[in-house]
């Protein structure tokens, strides 16, 4: 064999993994899209389908509930097909039951579109984020950052059509129908170069005994992270879901800027998820969220204090920024530290993504009614500031392919 074919054949998977990489940011993109158009038009939900101001909140509790389940049934769904089959087929179904809800206006059909949306989008989370990982590994690199940039930048979208959508007081089937055309086959096509962690170097066989499952998750060791999964989106749920009530209300701003901060906030998220990952290369992923967490706090304190509605939007701005690091990077943190069993770990972990949900916006809301809400802004704070005391957990097993990190590879993959 000659030198040259010995470089042919060192590049090869190149290409594969660029195809993976840039179709799970396809995917990303349009969960972000397809959520955003969701919880943005959840008002014109309410009176679609005239569903009271009791009844609402336990319509709203049932999504991450049964998300959650889905997230558990992905666990043991991946043991028998792989998790870009579970992509492939169930982002799809996601965007039908939109379509679904808006075309509807039977209480029956919210109740049954929202709970299958619930489920759906639990094995859709679990699943995206179970390649995201094993497409890092295979890289030998932080990328996951990227994707939930991909996701953000969904959001952004997705926001901009809700708001036209409601602008022009236009029917929300007339929304979700052309999106969902498009995305479907979109992500359909995308899916043909999805790359599973059994298309890289094959896992060595377990030793005779071992349980027949394969390589189990101790949830023990996981547990630290679950905690920094649920603070994160405590800290975010409070900011989708109080950032407008406490710019008009505590902060006295007029109504069109109370709905500034949240839209701030998907920007910052995008632009420091976009460049988070070289952070992560340079300094390793532990130090990225130490200082992600230190913003998000400074974040809180900010608007915790502000005397007006500009200094809040300067806090809403900083958590941007500070939150938007801790979450990718702890789906990455539970791939190094089970990397044989990394699916079923972040199948788990991703569970504790809709506990924040479900607790966030309660626990902020009872706490500003019973309190103030701006002693209410000090609790997800200290949730946070937890984060710091499990950062060591993120160095786990690799260091976060940082600096000093790196995981030797061959292949270029750009």
């Amino acid at each position: 064999m000659s030198d040259a074919s010995d470089v042919r054949d060192v590049t090869q998977p190149a290409r594969p993994l660029r195809l993976g990489r840039a179709a799970l940011a396809v995917s990303f993109f349009a969960q972000g899209a397809l959520f955003a158009l969701l919880v943005t038009r959840i008002p014109a939900i309410q009176d679609r389908y005239g569903i009271s101001d009791g009844l609402l909140p336990a319509f709203l509790a049932a999504v991450p509930i049964l998300a959650g389940v889905g997230s558990v049934v992905t666990e043991q769904l991946v043991r028998r097909v792989r998790p870009s089959v579970v992509l492939r087929w169930v982002q799809p179904v996601v965007a039908l039951v939109l379509v679904g809800l808006g075309a509807g206006d039977r209480m029956w059909a919210a109740a049954v579109t929202l709970a299958l949306f619930g489920v759906c989008v639990g094995g859709l989370d679990a699943s995206m984020n179970m390649l995201g990982v094993s497409l890092q590994r295979a890289y030998g690199r932080s990328i996951m950052l990227g994707f939930h940039a991909a996701y953000s930048l969904g959001g952004i979208v997705g926001s901009v059509l809700a708001w036209s959508g409601a602008h022009w007081h236009i029917e929300l089937v007339t929304v979700y129908a052309p999106f969902t055309a498009v995305m479907i086959p979109l992500t359909l096509v995308a899916s043909r170069w999805y790359r599973d962690a059994d298309d890289g170097p094959a896992v060595p066989e377990a030793a005779p005994g071992k349980d027949a499952r394969g390589p189990q998750v101790a949830m023990r060791v996981l547990l630290p992270l679950c905690l920094v999964m649920t603070f994160a989106y405590i800290g975010d749920s409070t900011v989708s879901n109080w950032s407008a009530k406490y710019l008009q209300d505590t902060l006295h701003s007029s109504d069109q800027l109370s709905t500034v901060p949240y839209a701030v906030y998907m920007v910052t998220t995008l632009l420091g998820r976009s460049v988070g990952d070289f952070g992560v290369r340079r300094y390793g992923a532990a130090p990225v969220v130490r200082l992600g967490t230190v913003v998000a706090v400074a974040g809180f304190a900010v608007v915790a204090a502000a005397p007006g509605a500009w200094v809040g939007m300067l806090g809403f701005t900083l958590l941007g920024f500070g939150l938007c690091v801790i979450v990718p990077q702890t789906f990455a943190a539970a791939g190094r530290m089970f990397p044989h069993a990394s699916d079923a770990a972040i199948a788990r972990l991703n569970v504790f993504n809709y506990v924040g949900f479900l607790v966030g916006s309660p626990l902020v809301g009872a706490l500003g009614d019973a309190w103030s809400y701006r002693g209410a802004m000090l609790v997800p704070m200290v949730l946070v500031a937890a984060t710091l005391h499990y950062a060591r957990s993120f160095g786990a097993a690799g260091g976060g392919y940082g600096v000093g990190h790196e995981r030797p590879s061959t292949v270029d993959v750009g």
